[in-house]
């Protein structure tokens, strides 16, 4: 709309005009911190699907891999040395899968929608310099 025709315009319908637009700007925002939270969710719960994924690869294997990888190990040493490497191994891997995953929960925290909060800081600046 020209310049012209709002100076033609109330101060009501100004103000009318003014509240319309604040309010269909909050929904818009609303709308994108929705969007923005769901992105980080999915991205939350992919870390935590691959974390889990390492905790139950720790656990399952651990029962029988661990007694057939003592056993053959224990054909040329003592049975508590091929244990004791057997852990070491598993607790090596498990550590870094659990930080793959972890790393990936990071990055999907916090879940702030920064995005939307940095169009509302630049809506409300523009606003400012319009009164």
């Amino acid at each position: 709309m020209a310049t012209a025709d709002l100076r033609d315009r109330s101060i009501g319908d100004l103000i009318g005009r003014l509240s319309d637009q604040a309010a269909r700007l909050a929904r818009l925002e609303v709308r994108l911190a929705k969007a923005e939270m769901l992105q980080k969710g999915k991205l939350a719960g992919r870390g935590a699907a691959v974390a889990g994924g390492g905790v139950l690869l720790a656990l399952g294997a651990f029962g029988a891999l661990t007694a057939t990888l003592i056993m053959a190990l224990s054909e040329g040493m003592d049975g508590w040395l091929a244990g004791l490497i057997v852990t070491v191994v598993y607790a090596i891997l498990a550590a870094a899968l659990i930080d793959i995953g972890r790393r990936r929960i990071a990055a999907a925290t916090p879940p702030v929608p920064e995005q939307t909060i940095e169009t509302v800081k630049e809506d409300v600046q523009w606003a400012k310099t319009r009164m």
